[in-house]
């Protein structure tokens, strides 16, 4: 501001003791301070050094003249009107008049009056002057200021949100001009906590202070009022802002500034700091600086670091304890290791821990890969002759991680770098370990603290470490195909992700997505700016989407105030709440994890063809079909009572309600597609212990379905579907819950009226039947188009004889597991195994065996699952028939063993089936949980497991009211059964355990009847082991 100017214009008067003392004081010291004078005021003590006695008393007394003309001069200037002829406008330079007076500064004022002016001319050029020296601290301070046009800021990195404009310049007292460069929002935590937005705020980098302009405030309805050195900003009654005076007579406003989200947008777009911090593995600044001050990064120019949420993820840790130094005198002197994991998912070569070597005096890391933990000498065996140190020992002892603190930091540094990195490149976990690898490699081109800031392979090797290959980890990147794998017109590149760096190998590791395999090439084209790009955009909406939630709760300019939350109709405190609505905590919105439709319409699946709201239903082309499943909704509702319309109680709030739609495919050609209309609740308004207090959800075991359908075909029942009509609650409620009225259906004269749920009942639909025949075949056909074996050639058994799987046949080094890795081995056996626990007891034995192997499975565990399609391609037809058969009204089971049946442990197979109404309703085929020592042991283990769901399916046919005497049960094992029956214990039973010997009692009680039966009738047998053809057919028809 005007500084200067208004010096040569300060008056000094006698103090009489009425004014201001400190204004008169500081009067006194810009006077010096002019003059050059301003030591004496320091007194005798402080007196410098060089200067003589004479020189101080010199000095003194002029400033003693210097005042007492000034003094004089400003009295000669109030008695004399001739002495105004002195004095000199500092805008023309002539004599006379002064700048406030002279007629080329009233004109130019006149001239320039529709530009802003920021700080007004104030009436004395003494008043300015102190109001300038005084506030030289407030720069990062608000001021309150009725003078200026609009809100001022200096500081860039304060903006929320800001866009660059060129909307002219201001003017300052000084006559000077400054540029607006740009526009935004800035927010303030106000001295109360609530956080206000400031909007239209310019930038301009010229100014000192930050001006809050009172005129801008009072167009958008606000008023202010100063009382006591308070000022106060409100709007109605509600005070948005506080000022407090300061010794200038300035009001400063009461809170902090924010810092927005643009401040990482200052920096320039040619920066690559950010490329370089994901190039590193989310390396440090520190690190960065270091690496940046020799010149080793291209690009960088302010090393200056944004938040990122990947180092978060990926290193927050808890406060550090201060750790010891172990110091030696040269490499390999003292090497720390240790081994980290287990992981839960397995790496692509089947690892589950990692080793870590790193050395003590160079800090040089190195990390083997783990199947088992028993591998770890043989890798340390491996470390000690490439290195070529024999003379090794340990001097830790176990379970003390305190005293291997290297070891530790260092593979929880590895850890958060390689977290960092597989969540920077959106890597699934089973990458974890090439993101170690890449980790490790990163770790040892970083600058260490425990080598004062040098690199560990710089340490290592006595040589510069050369940092121009380094690539952002999971970067897409395209590998140049060789000409003999490509014809002429075929591309010459295909895209890969980058994994690393293989070692021993000058090229890169990278990862065929398609052909499922790491590929090694120094023929590499890598897109990093992907990355950086998809980052910088993330983050921007991010920014975007928090602005847009700030200005819709807490913007000072909107008039929010008048708003009211539309979650809260009924609420008691809507009056209180609209007085406070600018404060987030009063801001009343549904979870954020529900999203935009009701979590019911995810639940439902709800496609994007169907309707989400009752306007989409009524206004498409298909209204009329729509609005006629919502009325037959309507009707069973209101047919089975599920609410009663009352007024809303005094102090409750009623939960939503909303209309799902949904289409079904056609059962039938007669029937045509289907239109289903479904009135939900929104319970997620719910609370819990006052609108309910259970949550469950009913399930039901495939058993007990099959056993409902027997009773049925066998009795002669009639079978009705049932088909849920009330899909928000379950039988008669406890609680009292009220509902808004369906929409589109609220009854004239009751829209004040809300609905009391009393309970939900079921509409039933008929369905006509006398024999049930249970059948997957469009699942099959779909599973078999899934994996492309619907023009394989049918099989006849579900597992041929050749087939010997064992564990010898799993893939033994990391070639053959990427190999397999090819194949969907988890998803077959998946879709297998749904279809056999749903109707298909005939896969029970083959899936079981080949499910053993999904952990590591190979090329011979692969082909058998094929044969298992093969023969689901032969077999889709089949199924579990129910039909009313003589002497079939009761449960009958089959039990078999396969004495040391498995290869690998030599362990037995227990295999059951219960029958009912002449089809299968349980069966189950697996490993005993012990080896057995014969085959009479083998047997009766069966018996024994068998027996305990025997006593389970009784009981529940006897729920549905079939009341049978015991469970009859068929054994090809005359010795077994002759075990169970006889009460007597032998020395070679005697090692079996108490549990199995619970089928003695069930025998002797009359649950369990135990009965012989030939092996060619034992429909068990073919769940034990792979059987001929006619044998599977046989057993089939049983």
């Amino acid at each position: 501001m005007a500084i200067n100017a208004s010096i040569a214009t300060v008056g000094l008067v006698k103090f009489d003791g009425t004014g201001n003392f400190g204004l008169w004081q500081r009067r006194v010291k810009d006077l010096l301070v002019q003059q050059g004078l301003v030591k004496a005021l320091y007194g005798k003590t402080k007196k410098p050094e060089k200067m003589t006695d004479d020189e101080w008393e010199e000095l003194d007394m002029k400033a003693i003249v210097e005042g007492r003309k000034t003094r004089n001069d400003k009295s000669a200037r109030g008695r004399s009107k001739s002495k105004s002829k002195a004095v000199k406008c500092f805008k023309c330079q002539k004599k006379g008049h002064m700048k406030r007076e002279c007629p080329e500064w009233n004109k130019g004022k006149e001239e320039s009056s529709t530009s802003v002016n920021v700080v007004a001319d104030s009436e004395s050029d003494g008043d300015m002057l102190s109001v300038s020296s005084s506030t030289d601290g407030l720069n990062n301070s608000w001021l309150l200021d009725s003078a200026c046009s609009f809100h001022v800021t200096p500081h860039r990195n304060w903006f929320d949100t800001y866009r660059s404009i060129n909307c002219g310049s201001v003017r300052m007292g000084n006559d000077a001009t400054c540029t607006i460069i740009g526009m935004g929002t800035i927010k303030i935590k106000m001295s109360d906590g609530v956080v206000r937005t400031l909007e239209e705020v310019r930038h301009i980098p010229d100014m000192r202070k930050n001006l809050i302009s009172l005129g801008t405030l009072d167009s958008k309805g606000y008023s202010y009022k100063s009382e006591n050195g308070i000022m106060k900003v409100s709007k109605g009654a509600m005070v948005v802002m506080t000022g407090q005076k300061i010794s200038s007579n300035v009001y400063k406003l009461l809170g902090n500034t924010i810092l927005g989200g643009v401040a990482a947008v200052a920096e320039s777009e040619d920066d690559d700091t950010l490329l370089w911090h994901m190039r590193l593995g989310h390396m440090s600044e520190r690190g960065m600086r270091e690496l940046h001050k020799r010149n080793l990064l291209t690009g960088i120019k302010s090393c200056k670091l944004d938040f990122c949420k990947y180092c978060i993820m990926g290193k927050q840790c808890r406060v550090r304890f201060k750790t010891a130094t172990h110091k030696t005198k040269g490499i390999l002197d003292y090497v720390h290791s240790d081994i980290w994991g287990p992981v839960r998912t397995p790496s692509k070569g089947g690892a589950q821990y990692f080793m870590s070597f790193i050395d003590d005096y160079s800090r040089k890391a190195w990390v083997y890969f783990l199947k088992n933990k028993s591998e770890a000498f043989a890798k340390f065996q491996d470390l000690e002759s490439r290195s070529g140190k024999s003379d090794w020992k340990e001097d830790k002892y176990g379970k003390t991680p305190q005293q291997n603190g290297v070891a530790e930091r260092l593979n929880r540094t590895i850890t958060e770098t390689a977290r960092c990195l597989r969540l920077n490149a959106e890597l699934p976990k089973i990458f974890w370990a090439e993101a170690v690898d890449m980790a490790c490699y990163i770790i040892n081109r970083s600058p260490r603290v425990a080598l004062d800031g040098k690199v560990a392979e710089e340490v290592w090797t006595g040589q510069e470490v050369d940092y121009s290959f380094m690539r952002i980890f999971g970067c897409p990147a395209y590998v140049h195909i060789s000409g003999e794998d490509m014809s002429k017109l075929d591309p010459k590149s295909k895209k890969c992700i980058f994994l690393g760096f293989k070692k021993g190998v000058k090229g890169y590791k990278l990862w065929d997505p398609v052909a499922q395999k790491v590929v090694i090439s120094r023929d590499v084209v890598f897109d990093e700016k992907s990355m950086t790009k998809a980052y910088k955009e993330e983050k921007s909406q991010a920014a975007e989407s928090s602005n847009n939630i700030g200005r819709s709760t807490v913007q000072v300019e909107l008039d929010e105030l008048e708003s009211q939350s539309d979650e809260e109709p009924h609420s008691n405190d809507q009056e209180q709440d609209s007085t406070r609505s600018d404060r987030p905590k009063r801001n009343k919105r549904p979870p954020v994890r529900y999203g935009f439709e009701d979590l019911v319409s995810y639940a439902l699946l709800t496609s994007s063809e169907d309707p989400s709201t009752f306007q989409e239903a009524i206004e498409s082309s298909e209204k009329d079909k729509w609005m006629e499943a919502m009325v037959e909704e309507n009707e069973s509702l209101s047919k089975n009572k599920t609410w009663e319309l009352t007024e809303l109680p005094k102090g409750k709030k009623p939960i939503g309600c909303k209309w799902v739609f949904k289409k079904k495919e056609a059962v039938s050609e007669k029937e045509g597609e289907r239109f289903k209309a479904r009135l939900v609740a929104k319970g997620y308004s719910q609370r819990h212990g006052i609108d309910y207090d259970e949550v469950f959800s009913p399930v039901v075991r495939h058993t007990s379905i099959r056993a409902v359908l027997a009773l049925v075909a066998d009795q002669d029942l009639e079978l009705e579907q049932l088909d849920v009509k009330t899909a928000f609650l379950h039988g008669n409620l406890e609680e009292e819950i009220f509902m808004v009225q369906p929409e589109g259906f609220k009854q004239p004269g009751t829209e004040n009226l809300v609905c009391r749920l009393k309970k939900s009942l079921y509409g039933l639909k008929d369905r006509e039947t006398r024999k049930l025949w249970l059948s997957q075949k469009n699942y099959i056909r779909k599973v078999l188009e899934k994996f492309s074996i619907l023009d394989a050639k049918p099989v006849s058994t579900p597992l041929a004889n050749h087939f010997r799987l064992s564990g010898s046949q799993c893939p033994k080094n990391e070639e053959e597991i990427e190999n397999m890795s090819k194949f969907p081995y988890a998803s077959a056996v998946g879709c297998l195994m749904y279809a056999m626990v749903c109707t298909r007891p005939d896969l029970a034995h083959a899936v079981s065996t080949v499910s053993r192997y999904m952990a590591n499975p190979g090329r011979e565990h692969w082909n058998a699952v094929k044969w298992i399609f093969r023969y689901l391609k032969g077999t889709a037809e089949h199924g579990i028939l129910f039909s009313r058969q003589l002497g079939t009204n009761s449960v009958v089971g089959y039990v078999d063993a396969d004495y040391a049946g498995e290869v690998d442990d030599r362990r037995s197979t227990t295999s059951y089936v219960f029958t009912l109404s002449g089809g299968p309703i349980c069966w189950k085929s697996t490993l005993q949980s012990i080896v057995a020592m014969s085959t009479t042991e083998a047997e009766y283990m069966a018996v024994a497991e068998a027996a305990k769901e025997a006593l389970w399916l009784k009981g529940l046919v006897k729920e549905l009211g079939l009341n049978q005497g015991g469970v009859q049960k068929y054994c090809d094992s005359q010795s077994a059964i002759y075990l169970a029956k006889n009460q007597v214990y032998h020395a070679r039973t005697k090692h079996i355990d108490v549990r199995f010997h619970k089928i003695r009692e069930l025998i002797v009680t009359g649950d369990i009847v135990l009965e012989k039966v030939h092996t060619s009738e034992n429909a068990a047998d073919m769940l034990t082991k792979p059987v001929t053809i006619a044998k599977s057919k046989q057993l089939g028809q049983c």
